[in-house]
């Protein structure tokens, strides 16, 4: 898949400690929720607060209703990581009563609405750069990481894999596996 490229571990923990200002735990919570479940940024800034806090404690599960998932299809479930739940617990105190179960999860600081997608490009790429994180990179950088970590965790098993990213055709999924081809020219140059 042209366009962004997955980043590294390195990369990872550089923008991890790159977050500051009055939004960092909030950008913070979006970057670790994006890298942990592999939702698109559309996917994640739909979500509410009632999709990941369940009576008093953080859900298992984050689910992504159809109505927000690319194709309308159908909805997605995904484990929630320890990581994820750290990053948003920490929002979700900051934001203490704000929080209500109905109010956007990554809500603007200028409305009862999510953040654009064009801002959260804006925090990731400033994030990026703050990390000194180069080269083609972009919201869809967290989910194609995340892919490339769960093929790895897998096995290399494109089926599960495209499970978890919520792909209805393999295609799709072999797409996000292009970065790979740089493992390919290795192979070819080392015989």
């Amino acid at each position: 898949m042209k366009g962004c490229r997955p980043l590294s571990e390195e990369e990872v923990t550089a923008v991890l400690n790159s977050f500051t200002g009055t939004c960092a735990k909030r950008d913070r919570a979006l970057f670790v929720l994006g890298l942990k479940t592999g939702f698109r940024i559309s996917e994640l800034l739909s979500l509410r607060v009632k999709d990941v806090v369940h009576g008093s404690r953080l859900a298992d599960r984050v689910a992504v209703a159809r109505r927000s998932m690319k194709g309308k299809v159908e909805g997605r479930a995904v484990v929630l990581h320890p990581d994820a739940k750290e990053a948003l617990g920490a929002w979700l105190q900051e934001r203490g009563e704000a929080a209500k179960p109905d109010s956007f999860l990554f809500a603007s600081r200028k409305g009862q609405h999510p953040i654009s997608r064009v801002q959260a490009w804006r925090i990731l790429d400033a994030a990026f750069a703050a990390a000194g994180v180069e080269g083609q990179t972009g919201t869809h950088s967290m989910r194609k990481t995340f892919a490339g970590r769960v093929y790895d965790a897998l096995g290399e098993d494109i089926f599960r894999l495209q499970q978890a990213l919520g792909h209805r055709s393999i295609n799709s999924t072999t797409a996000y596996l292009s970065f790979r081809e740089e493992d390919v020219d290795a192979a070819i140059l080392a015989i």
